[in-house]
């Protein structure tokens, strides 16, 4: 049976790939497209009203930003133990699209904490510590962008990328400190305290965004595969 490592050759990937994309295309579209209309269709919260529909845009974008900085860390660590080829190009195109992910988190929940809050941003430990994460994800691109050499820079940005994960724990537990973002609501013992209306759209939400996380980074994978087979080739031509 072909294990993880069997993947990490860039052929195996880009054949893998090739076959998947259709299909994680199609599943993102029909993942998404449901988890909207249920939520532009669910009722008004009985406190939160037709604010509380912005759930479905924030809650699944700051799952992802940091289920993608999560991979880029384990991707680093096989990276700096491995040598994996593929892993440097895991971690380095997972990044750009982390980040875009953490600004849509930020930005819709600065969105819904000004009518519930009274404020658009408070510098809570949830708040902050999701902050620093779109800081850890330029530092990393900024980083792989300054050192021309791509071992080097792949070296170094898998040092910070595992660094930077010790923030993940650090958000996932915040709200258990003084703050004013609400407590886990979903995964908690006794079960989700989201009406059912509200947790399937949220749910298919979270899906479609995962898949359309995966689906752009397998695209990513295979665009930088064929920019550096392009970038050796033209190498091999000019010697």
């Amino acid at each position: 049976m072909p294990s993880l490592f069997t993947y990490a050759n860039p052929k195996r990937f880009m054949d893998l790939s090739s076959a998947l994309l259709p299909w994680l295309t199609v599943a993102t579209v029909l993942f998404l497209f449901a988890g909207l209309v249920l939520g532009f269709l669910s009722p008004p919260d009985y406190q939160q009203g037709d604010t509380v529909k912005l759930m479905f845009l924030h809650v699944p974008a700051a799952w992802t930003a940091m289920m993608a900085y999560g991979l880029l860390a384990v991707a680093s660590f096989f990276s700096l133990v491995w040598r994996h080829p593929l892993a440097d190009v895991a971690a380095k195109t997972a990044a750009p699209l982390g980040a875009v992910f953490t600004v849509l988190g930020l930005v819709t929940g600065s969105l819904w904490g000004r009518p519930m809050w009274g404020a658009w941003w408070v510098w809570d430990a949830r708040l902050t510590s999701f902050l620093l994460l779109l800081f850890l994800y330029l530092g990393y691109i900024a980083l792989w962008n300054a050192i021309e050499d791509e071992t080097r820079a792949a070296r170094a940005a898998a040092i910070l990328g595992l660094v930077g994960a010790i923030n993940l724990p650090i958000i996932e537990f915040s709200v258990n400190w003084q703050t004013l973002h609400q407590g886990e609501s979903i995964f908690r013992e006794g079960g989700p305290t989201i009406a059912s209306v509200f947790l399937w759209p949220l749910g298919f939400s979270g899906l479609g965004y995962t898949l359309l996380f995966f689906t752009l980074w397998f695209v990513r994978i295979r665009t930088e595969i064929l920019e550096r087979r392009a970038r050796a080739l033209l190498l091999a031509g000019a010697a």
